[in-house]
């Protein structure tokens, strides 16, 4: 046996360890006083996998698969001797991805099989955290990440690429994987805001309700700043905190559209999150806790979902015919109408106007005009909807992040002049 043949069984072993010492730590069925497996066990059967890996690729496939077959065979076994006392199959579950996992590494395959070591053993270890999580999930939550299966892994590949007809065209799956990318933000959000569950407070969840809707959370915020007077100081953090990832939620998602304006954009974007960081930071160093706040609607319903594709797909109509009709000018007013409709629509239309080298540096500015108009507009509902203890707190964070950007504005328009 060589060096790669040692280093393969080496890995299954510890790997086999790694899950056998969590199994023993944790509880598990006995059975007349006796444990179906614990180290030793999980060890030696890492060992005897990663040994049928290595008679694979020795040219000798019959004998591994007869070792893999026995040990696989005992695992049965033992399963059929403990569901009588227990149904829970977890242990012998987790040796048979040890087998897996331990032949990939006879087979050279060690990237893979470390990483399947590494994540049965965390999902092994955060049991009672996973099983809270998946408490604490709401028939809301769990609805719409069918949904969100189903729109990914059904819809997505039935439909064709196009384009198809004028303006631009229509492009059908390209359409629908933009309000995938979208939905699957706003998923993250409405998830991680459903398992905080009560107590954490008015930041965080204008933090994570950022990933849905800063505008909603402003809107939100406000109204509630009516009927909770001495809870100011934590819902204007909140504002500001959503406003805040309200950059980097365009950047991430211009990101994955068009990279090429990723740098240009984040160097406009710079001051104003650095800017708001540090006021939601200093602010918490006073903030009072706090009821939660309402929950953010679902963003997963179908028929929200087909209305996005809708609009999306009109404003890239819009947007087409005003770059074809008033050139790199249209571009700018068209983000600024569109940061106070929808930012989401703002980022898909100008990361698919950037794709031409001619006028990316106009889609880049036009993304950032459109963020500073949705800053403004979040103020202004501020002013107007807003309890006077919110009002000065919020607003006045709010000018300053809108402030900052339009200086980098100011800054980007001479550089290029």
């Amino acid at each position: 046996m060589g060096l790669d043949g040692l280093v393969g069984l080496l890995i299954a072993a510890l790997g086999g360890a790694a899950v056998g010492i969590e199994r023993q730590r944790s509880s598990q069925v006995v059975v007349n006083g006796r444990r179906f497996a614990g180290v030793r066990t999980f060890a030696l059967l890492g060992v005897l996998s990663g040994l049928a890996g290595w008679l694979i690729t020795r040219g000798q496939p019959l004998s591994g698969a007869l070792l893999l077959c026995g040990a696989a065979a005992l695992v049965a076994m033992a399963y059929g001797a403990s569901v009588k006392h227990d149904l829970d199959g977890t242990t012998h579950v987790a040796a048979l991805v040890v087998l897996g996992a331990g032949l990939c590494a006879g087979m050279h395959e060690w990237q893979l099989s470390s990483g399947l070591f590494a994540a049965t053993t965390l999902l092994l270890a955060e049991k009672s955290r996973l099983h809270s999580a998946v408490a604490r999930m709401s028939d809301e939550g769990i609805r719409a990440g069918i949904q969100f299966g189903v729109m990914a892994l059904i819809v997505l590949p039935l439909l064709p690429e196009g384009p198809y007809g004028p303006l631009g065209g229509v492009r059908p799956r390209e359409l629908w994987m933009l309000v995938l990318v979208f939905s699957g933000l706003s998923f993250v959000g409405y998830i991680a805001r459903s398992l905080v569950g009560a107590g954490k407070g008015y930041v965080l969840a204008g933090f994570l309700g950022g990933l849905v809707s800063s505008t909603n959370v402003a809107l939100t915020f406000s109204r509630l700043s009516r009927a909770e007077q001495g809870m100011a100081g934590p819902l204007a953090l909140g504002v500001l905190a959503a406003s805040t990832l309200m950059f980097l939620r365009i950047l991430t998602a211009t990101a994955l559209l068009n990279a090429s304006m990723t740098t240009d954009l984040a160097l406009l974007f710079t001051l104003p999150v650095l800017a708001g960081t540090v006021m939601v930071l200093l602010g918490l160093r006073k903030k009072k806790a706090g009821s939660e706040p309402p929950m953010l609607a679902n963003p997963l319903e179908l028929t929200a979902a087909i209305q996005m594709a809708l609009m999306f797909q009109c404003v890239l109509f819009g947007v087409h015919w005003v770059k074809e009709s008033w050139g790199g000018a249209g571009l700018a007013v068209s983000g600024a109408i569109l940061g106070m409709t929808d930012v989401d629509a703002l980022t898909f239309s100008m990361a698919r106007a950037g794709q031409d080298t001619a006028v990316r540096a106009l889609a880049v500015r036009a993304t950032a005009v459109g963020a500073l108009s949705n800053t403004l507009l979040k103020c202004a509902v501020v002013l107007a909807l807003a309890s006077p203890g919110l009002r000065w707190r919020a607003a006045g964070g709010l000018l300053v992040i809108a402030a900052l950007l339009g200086a980098a504005l100011v800054g980007a328009e001479l550089l290029v002049r």
